[in-house]
């Protein structure tokens, strides 16, 4: 599962086991804390080993994974686009991901300012004048490629590191 090499990513949903019946008094949930440590810690070696630019490419590209996933096994599929970001926005509230908002949206061609409030991965950082979200850069694209079949440009150009108190994403289509 993973110690196979490999050229494509094999991730799916069903690996992420059965959380209740292997967490039956702890439960679903984490603290942040531990959230970022994990995050943190894995991005502070990969840019040590690799470098900014490929722990910045592995961090979006684990993020659209994931946002593929989390699309593809969590959101209701064959909405519109605004009851799918209304249901995106409830669901990330609920699971405690951040506040999610949708700015601005020119639907016809599907361009869009998205902000994160209380984002689980920069909120309450210290300001390091930085946009640090790149795993949800990659989050957003992969939600909005498994929901569209578009690929999108997401490029966050606000965030708590950089000293903005939400994190803004500007989504346009590739």
């Amino acid at each position: 599962m993973f110690r196979e090499e490999r050229d494509e990513s094999q991730f799916k949903w069903n690996m992420l086991g059965d959380i209740n019946e292997g967490r039956p008094n702890l439960g679903p949930m984490v603290h942040v804390a531990v959230y970022r440590l994990m995050q943190y810690t894995l991005r502070d070696i990969l840019i040590r080993d690799s470098g900014v630019e490929e722990a910045d490419r592995i961090f979006f590209e684990a993020g659209k994974k994931a946002g593929e996933q989390f699309c593809e096994n969590i959101l209701t599929q064959n909405r519109d686009v605004n009851a799918m970001l209304t249901e995106l926005e409830q669901t990330m509230r609920n699971l405690g991901i951040g506040i999610l908002r949708v700015e601005s949206a020119d639907v016809e061609r599907g361009a869009f300012v998205i902000t994160v409030a209380e984002d689980l991965d920069c909120s309450g950082i210290p300001v390091c004048s930085e946009e640090i979200c790149i795993y949800d850069e990659g989050f957003i694209a992969g939600l909005l490629l498994a929901y569209t079949g578009t690929d999108f440009n997401v490029k966050e150009v606000d965030c708590w590191g950089s000293g903005g108190r939400i994190c803004r994403f500007r989504v346009d289509p590739k």
